[in-house]
């Protein structure tokens, strides 16, 4: 069954992490406050292989980086571990701020293009049609892999025997599919 990831309804009847990750993004009002920036929970708590090391992604829309990076830091920047970051990835200016709520880190990710634009919403979507379809015994080798230390994109282009930059691979490997 596809999940309509622009909502969190789906965590809130998800496995017991994710129905965890649903109390603490309600309960703090993380994405009503940055409601004004689109945010989508990415990765991999919607996907459910996050393991114990994981963090919540939220990825946002800015217009200007010095507002939402002024709108963060008053209403998180007084969370543990707080600290924040601007620079640029892929000619996109962009802004990192990492946090910890209810022992969950937390990490917000903004550019100035859509949510559905970016890469961690992309590889998202790809991430979970390839798991629909591969089933239970390829997503528990995504988990062992990432317990290993691999990071979701380059467990999953190990998986699928992609070579290259598994980012870029796997958006192409998401692309020859549709």
């Amino acid at each position: 069954m596809k999940i309509d990831f622009n909502t969190i309804a789906y965590l809130q009847q998800g496995s017991k992490v994710q129905q965890q990750v649903y109390h603490t993004l309600t309960s703090h009002r993380i994405l009503e406050l940055l409601a004004a920036f689109n945010p989508v929970v990415v990765g991999t708590f919607p996907l459910d292989i996050a393991i114990e090391t994981s963090d919540i992604d939220i990825a946002c829309q800015l217009e200007d980086v010095e507002v939402f990076q002024s709108i963060v830091q008053n209403h998180f920047g007084s969370c543990t571990g707080f600290s924040d970051l601007v620079f640029e990835m892929r000619k996109q200016q962009t802004y990192v701020a990492n946090f910890v709520l209810d022992d969950f880190p937390i990490e917000l990710f903004a550019q100035a293009i859509p949510v559905s634009a970016q890469y961690g919403y992309r590889h998202m979507l790809i991430e979970d049609e390839i798991l629909r379809e591969q089933g239970p015994i390829f997503k528990a080798q995504i988990i062992a892999l990432k317990r290993e230390g691999i990071k979701t994109e380059p467990a999953f282009a190990k998986l699928l025997g992609l070579k290259g930059d598994p980012y870029e691979n796997l958006l192409l490997y998401g692309t020859k599919k549709t």
